[in-house]
């Protein structure tokens, strides 16, 4: 733990003029001195929030960290064979060393750099090393919180709750990985002395990091444009942290410690703990009831502005998020997504150039059911019930289907192409067409375009300057929000009828607000019955929802299913086309000899639920020790 400590110590108590230079020039007194004393930091607020600042830009940008980019870690995605340097191909070899920069040759993850720094550069922003920076600096805000004194009231609610917010979103993204830390909730002395910072049990850090949350919603408005401050910056006050990211981070937390996992690591029991899941459920109730009384500005965008969650294009690379985006980081660079991840979807060199591709696997695939809310229970045969046929499996499917994935016969080229290639305006994603090349194209028979227009490709240039295409995911989202409420209200009141008392929804209801807004059928009766068919509901929700946004991974490791069959595999799509291609309706085209085929299988064992922590820090003392099994 030492790195850790000399990370946390870097924060000095006497700003420096590079400080000056990073933060926010909204809210900075400008001074010719290079240097300038702790009272005169902390003085009033615009010098206080120029200090906060800071601490949004230690917020990573997962999406554009790298030229292409690596997020989806599940059993959901898998890479084109070309390269293997990112973490997800480490995660598939059982290799969970490889977040850290030391096992990183490419540094390639957003985890852990080794340059990492608060500038605008994007390729300086980690997880790991900001992380630990952003907590001294909000201990440092909150010791000298009495150093403001030519401040309102609002002005210091305003600082305090930040700070407080960013304490307990750090801790919570750090033990989501690694489980229980030390939670630090004072100033680390500069000095160097040692400190003996046992580690809490995963329930003991989630606590302190809930007082956090639940302080800062307290002290938080819904939006900074109504509050008196946020009349100078009005307008641009979106990604400054408010009532509703706080409460949304509330819940989050406290599902994440009364999840299995967790649970599991804190008492022994690897079930969920209904008391966590209720007062989860109330912090998402207490949220959505914000949101849906007007009070807060956040509701679903319309289905037909669904990629407006996602990426933004035409729009003078407006960051995307809309009115659904909860909790977003600062993007760098107007044109940094097309520097590698508008490219890393599209089959090379058919479609666009490089030469690492990110694949949707058909097993995830299968998630996506059909239209009338029925999940598909086997691709290869006939379901009179949900009307599923494997002779036309992308008819009548979830229109999020459509969305997300391009399937065999999709248009992927709108405008001119040269006759020689001509044939691949349409997908050949069937066995041995021209879009399967395992090296750098489609190794599962799928293409993923949630996160770009169809015509990111090298004819209609999509992705060119003049289209202005930006692309950066949130790291909350309305919809995400319902879906915890249903699973944190479902666990804690022990059936789809649980609802948060106070609030109109139940946990059903929930779902069947985002199956709602995407046109999907309700969830069937035949699965409201028991609670462990509606969680698979629940979990079947999550998987299509929120499909290749971060938290497939997280998702199974905290319900224990990420060492266990099916979700150890990873499949592709095999058939053959019966027919000429019907260009006009893809979803009409006739497919023979269906099957799925294992691409690859994960290895894991107990201790891949946690990551390894660094070796350099376990080593420090006993009361430190590595997570089980590395």
């Amino acid at each position: 733990m030492n790195k850790l400590i000399a990370t946390i110590q870097k924060c000095s108590i006497v700003l420096c003029s590079l400080f000056i230079i990073t933060a926010c020039e909204d809210y900075l007194d400008k001074t010719d001195e290079s240097i300038i004393s702790e009272d005169e930091a902390f003085k009033n607020f615009r010098n206080f929030q120029g200090y906060t600042e800071e601490l949004y830009h230690c917020i990573p940008d997962f999406t554009n960290a790298y030229w292409t980019n690596s997020w989806n870690w599940g059993d959901d995605e898998i890479q084109s064979t070309a390269r293997n340097f990112h973490f997800v191909c480490k995660i598939d070899d059982g290799n969970f060393w490889g977040w850290q920069n030391e096992f990183d040759g490419w540094d390639a993850g957003w985890m852990n750099q080794p340059d990492a720094a608060t500038d605008d550069d994007r390729f300086h922003k980690d997880l790991w090393t900001l992380g630990w920076y952003g907590i001294r600096k909000a201990n440092l805000g909150l010791e000298n919180m009495e150093k403001l004194i030519d401040a309102t009231p609002e002005e210091k609610n305003l600082i305090k709750g930040q700070l407080l917010f960013f304490r307990g979103w750090f801790h919570f993204q750090f033990m989501q990985y690694f489980g229980g830390l030390p939670y630090i909730d004072m100033v680390i002395p500069s000095s160097g002395e040692s400190m003996a910072m046992e580690r809490l049990s995963y329930q003991a850090c989630a606590e302190k990091a809930a007082q956090d949350f639940r302080e800062a919603a307290d002290l938080l408005p819904t939006d900074w444009d109504l509050t008196v401050v946020g009349k100078s910056t009005l307008g641009k006050n979106d990604l400054r942290i408010n009532k509703i990211m706080a409460l949304g981070y509330l819940g989050k937390n406290l599902l994440w410690a009364g999840s299995p996992l967790m649970n599991e690591e804190s008492t022994g029991s690897p079930t969920y703990n209904a008391d966590f899941c209720k007062r989860a459920a109330d912090a998402f109730a207490e949220l959505l009831q914000l949101c849906e009384s007007g009070e807060a500005r956040y509701s679903l965008l319309p289905f037909e502005d669904y990629h407006e969650n996602f990426y933004t294009t035409g729009q003078n690379w407006q960051i995307p998020g809309g009115t659904e985006a909860i909790f977003r980081g600062p993007y760098y660079g107007a044109n940094g997504s097309n520097w590698g991840t508008s490219k890393q979807y599209q089959p090379a060199p058919v479609l666009a150039d490089g030469d690492v591709k990110f694949l949707p696997t058909a097993n995830y695939v299968d998630y996506y059911g059909m239209a009338n809310g029925l999940p598909i229970k086997d691709i290869t045969q006939a379901d009179a019930e949900s009307g599923y046929d494997p002779e036309y499996p992308w008819k009548n499917r979830d229109p999020r289907f459509y969305n997300d994935i391009v399937f065999d016969g999709v248009k992927c080229v709108k405008g001119s192409m040269p006759d020689d290639v001509a044939q691949d305006r349409y997908a050949n994603l069937y066995s041995g067409g021209s879009y399967r090349n395992i090296g750098t194209g489609s190794r599962t028979g799928y293409l993923l375009y949630k996160f770009i227009p169809i015509t990111a490709n090298k004819y209609d240039d999509g992705y060119g300057w003049g289209n202005n295409l930006n692309i950066h995911l949130p790291w909350m989202r309305l919809s995400d929000v319902y879906l915890m409420y249903a699973e944190a209200a479902a666990q804690g009141y022990g059936s789809s009828a649980g609802q948060s008392p106070g609030y109109s929804r139940t946990a059903a209801d929930a779902i069947n607000v985002v199956r709602d807004r995407a046109g999907v059928g309700h969830v069937a009766a035949k699965f409201l019955g028991s609670l462990d068919d509606f969680m698979g509901e629940v979990r079947r929700e999550r998987a299509v929802e929120l499909a290749f946004e971060r938290h497939r991974f997280n998702d199974l490791r905290r319900w224990l299913l990420l060492i266990e069959k099916p979700y150890t595999l990873k499949t592709s799509i095999e058939f053959d086309r019966a027919d000429d291609l019907n260009t006009e309706d893809p979803s009409l085209n006739r497919v023979v000899n269906i099957r799925e085929e294992v691409i690859l299988e994960r290895h894991f064992s107990s201790k891949h639920y946690w990551l390894p922590l660094k070796n350099s820090d376990v080593n420090l003392y006993p009361e430190f020790p590595q997570n089980p099994g590395w």
